[in-house]
């Protein structure tokens, strides 16, 4: 065995990793944003606060609009429930993202490549560009359709404008990483404004709300709500926010020792639980106003955010209902493509240990998702398009066991995480929310290609 093999053998009994020394994550910004550790709670929660934004943008994505608005639509509130479920499954896993960053000084597919074979790498790196390509399609997308919305501009305009965000991200982030994170957070409190007026404006029914947050049997007899349940849930984690989680807490100046990461972990997740409990609101505010304008009116049938669109300033009689419905899926979209590219970085990085400059990652990561969007909107128009947002839901539900199982495996090692390997009750937790999704996903997958086959 020469000395650098043996060296490394000896660094897996120890640590369970292949390598000691690591090129940080995000190096560019890795341990920028400075933390007093003398400094009270809410300084320090304060200073903690932006990485769980970021991840929950994820979470309220334009991928995830059509069916929460079909759920109410068809429903009413009875699937609120399972926006709550949902979130609360994405907590844990991103708290599990966190500490696995935190603890180990790699994001998740650092981890990936020190703990499996090369080729096993190789695979894993490949299915989760393929999901990250198929995420920012969604993203982009999402964005073309507002600006069509909101300024009739052709969808083909739409995508291709939206690669200016690569520009955005490259100058925010060369000023510092909180510049990304402001950025990130005013788009977020938009979407909350116009979600908000929304809300006041539908008068949902207070009582049949809060009871829609209680599970109830019909969710699984009936198959077209256990459908459309199964496809909020099934799209509630997305494979890049564990990579993308997983660096970006190591932006924090924290102490590195045992002391420092308790605290770390401490603070990144109440940072994560909050931001979530937002993506919450966003999510079942988008339920709730399809469920009080559109169920039990004539218009149960809407599920494409065109038609909700169309309909919500007739129905609900309030002139700014679909304009803010519009501003806040551009906002939704160019939110998420920011995160996304950021992902695509830290995968890439990761898995090959490749360094590209920053413009020249995100400028490929923008054209793989860019390039079919224009071709479909060019040669299919809004038909091809919506078939287009479909297929990347579906490939990111084929990736996301492969990024999942990982990260319970490798937080639930005792050897790889010394004393804040999870505890017996929590991989418990763990293996059961796993397992509930990838059963979903798989569900979902199955009933999608039978669709198609039988279309």
């Amino acid at each position: 065995m020469s000395d650098k093999n043996k060296k490394d053998s000896d660094s897996m009994k120890t640590t369970g990793w292949r390598r000691e020394n690591l090129v940080p994550s995000l190096r560019e910004v890795h341990s920028s944003v400075p933390i007093d550790n003398q400094a009270k709670f809410f300084r320090k929660l304060l200073a903690f606060a932006g990485p769980g934004l970021m991840v929950a943008v994820g979470y309220m994505d334009p991928g995830n609009w059509a069916t929460d608005l079909a759920g109410g639509a068809q429903f009413g509130y009875t699937l609120l429930a399972v926006v709550l479920i949902s979130n609360l499954m994405a907590i844990l896993l991103q708290h599990l993202s966190l500490k696995l960053g935190v603890v180990t000084g790699r994001d998740l597919a650092q981890a990936c490549r020190d703990n499996y074979s090369k080729p096993v790498s190789m695979v894993l790196w490949f299915l989760c560009e393929i999901a990250i390509a198929a995420c920012d399609l969604a993203e982009v997308i999402g964005s073309a359709v507002a600006l069509n919305l909101l300024f009739g501009l052709p969808l083909i305009y739409g995508v291709i404008l939206t690669a200016a965000d690569v520009l955005v991200i490259l100058l925010l982030q060369n000023r510092g990483f909180r510049y990304v994170e402001a950025l990130v957070a005013s788009l977020i409190l938009m979407i909350g404004v116009c979600f908000a007026y929304e809300l006041i404006v539908a008068k949902p029914e207070l009582m049949a709300l809060f009871g829609g947050l209680i599970p109830t049997p019909q969710i699984i007899t009936n198959p077209g709500m256990l459908y459309i349940a199964i496809g909020i849930l099934g799209a509630t984690v997305m494979p890049h926010n564990l990579y993308l989680h997983s660096s970006i807490v190591q932006t924090r100046a924290y102490k590195r020792d045992d002391e420092g990461k308790k605290m770390a972990i401490k603070f990144a997740t109440i940072d994560s639980t909050v931001a979530l409990s937002l993506a919450f609101f966003i999510n079942a505010a988008i339920l709730i106003v399809a469920a009080a304008a559109f169920h039990g009116t004539g218009h149960q049938d809407v599920a494409d955010i065109k038609d909700a669109y169309m309909l919500l300033t007739p129905v609900l009689g309030a002139s700014l209902a679909s304009t803010l419905f519009a501003l806040a899926l551009l906002a939704s979209g160019q939110n998420s493509t920011l995160t996304g590219t950021m992902a695509g970085q830290i995968v890439m990085e990761g898995f090959l240990n490749i360094r590209l400059r920053p413009w020249m990652r995100r400028l490929i990561t923008r054209l793989i998702a860019i390039i079919p969007a224009v071709l479909v909107a060019w040669l299919a128009g809004d038909d091809g398009v919506g078939k287009l947002l479909i297929l990347s839901q579906v490939i990111l539900s084929l990736q996301l066991s492969f990024a999942v199982v990982p990260l319970v495996l490798f937080t639930s090692d005792k050897l790889k995480m010394g004393k804040f390997v999870n505890s017996r009750t929590l991989i418990i937790i763990a293996w059961i929310v796993s397992v509930i999704i990838i059963a979903l996903n798989a569900y979902l997958l199955i009933q999608t290609f039978s669709g198609w086959l039988a279309g």
